[in-house]
């Protein structure tokens, strides 16, 4: 790497996963064991019987949340980094295309015999997605993985919750997070999804209390995190956490959250059709913003003008330059 390629404004660390789109209904959900809404983590042959019962008419979209959350920041004309890990298969040759066309730094590593990780997207006739993800080689993430230099680089360090699932990745944040704060930087995680939360909350708990800065979450997920059914009590919650909080509530808007600091942002208009990356796109806008001096409610406005674009398409990459949204 060049001393030029160390220098990014947001690095994410997170699973390398090229996207299967298509429209379905809920009784194919059903048929499936698949809970609508979530993510639901499958083997290779399961998520292969699913790929070829809805290859007709589907849509290959390079994803993975973090990977989609930097594709965001270099759209809005920010310097991006994405550390993750693909095999040589033609998955994994799109995957890396596609992020490097964006700009973005790609620190992805020597593939191995494990295919590509693929995610098969069922979106409902409500703009809902329900998700069937084999990891593949993104599973494969270890610390030794971790690029110090591109961490020390970034101002802030984004780490995908999905990371928790395979311990090696677990590790891997952990390592990623000490290094950024020994250089002074700041560390973002996401929460991911709501199971994730369920599967990850003592060590999600843990890890917030010295190892990240700023916490991104949806309603769902900040509520199960703090095991209440009240949003009040969930905001006050993450207040105590100390921490900078972005909380998503979809038509809602979102509430940002940092020590005495309240700001209630309302979502931009939109028509929905997909609301795949919704949360990854939040992510990007607001973080873009807070490494450019803006202040808190612009950051959370910011946020939500990207996944207003979003949300009226398929797929969880910008079909615009969001740079071109941000200047009207």
């Amino acid at each position: 790497m060049t001393s030029r390629q160390t220098q990014v404004d947001i690095l994410g660390f997170g699973h390398a996963i090229v996207d299967i789109l298509v429209e379905r209904d809920e009784t194919f959900l059903q048929r499936h064991g698949l809970a609508k809404g979530s993510m639901t983590l499958v083997d290779e042959h399961r998520a292969e019987r699913l790929f070829e019962e809805i290859a007709a008419g589907s849509l290959r979209r390079s994803g993975g949340s973090a990977a989609n959350t930097i594709a965001g920041v270099a759209s809005l004309g920010g310097r991006g980094g994405f550390v993750g890990k693909v095999g040589g298969d033609d998955l994994g040759h799109h995957f890396r295309r596609d992020i490097e066309s964006l700009g973005v730094v790609f620190a992805e590593h020597a593939p191995d015999s494990v295919p590509t990780g693929k995610c098969v997207v069922l979106v409902t006739s409500d703009a809902q997605r329900t998700m069937a993800t084999f990891l593949g080689a993104g599973a494969k993430l270890a610390p030794s993985d971790v690029p110090a230099p591109l961490v020390a680089g970034a101002k802030v360090v984004y780490l995908e919750g999905y990371l928790w699932d395979p311990p090696s990745g677990r590790e891997a944040c952990r390592q990623a997070a000490k290094l950024a704060h020994e250089a002074g930087n700041k560390v973002a995680l996401t929460l991911s999804d709501p199971f994730c939360v369920e599967r990850h909350r003592q060590a999600f708990r843990e890890f917030l209390k010295h190892g990240v800065d700023i916490l991104f979450a949806n309603e769902v997920e900040i509520m199960s995190l703090f095991e209440t059914d009240d949003f009040d009590a969930a905001v006050a919650a993450a207040r105590d956490l100390g921490k900078l909080c972005a909380l998503t509530r979809s038509s809602q808007g979102s509430v940002v959250v940092s020590g005495h600091e309240i700001h209630t942002v309302a979502a931009k208009p939109a028509r929905v059709v997909d609301t795949t990356g919704a949360g990854d796109l939040y992510a990007a806008g607001f973080l873009y913003g807070l490494t450019q001096g803006r202040d808190l409610k612009a950051c959370g406005e910011i946020g939500s003008l990207c996944a207003a674009e979003i949300i009226g398409h398929f797929g969880a990459r910008p079909e615009v330059e969001l740079a071109g949204l941000l200047a009207r």
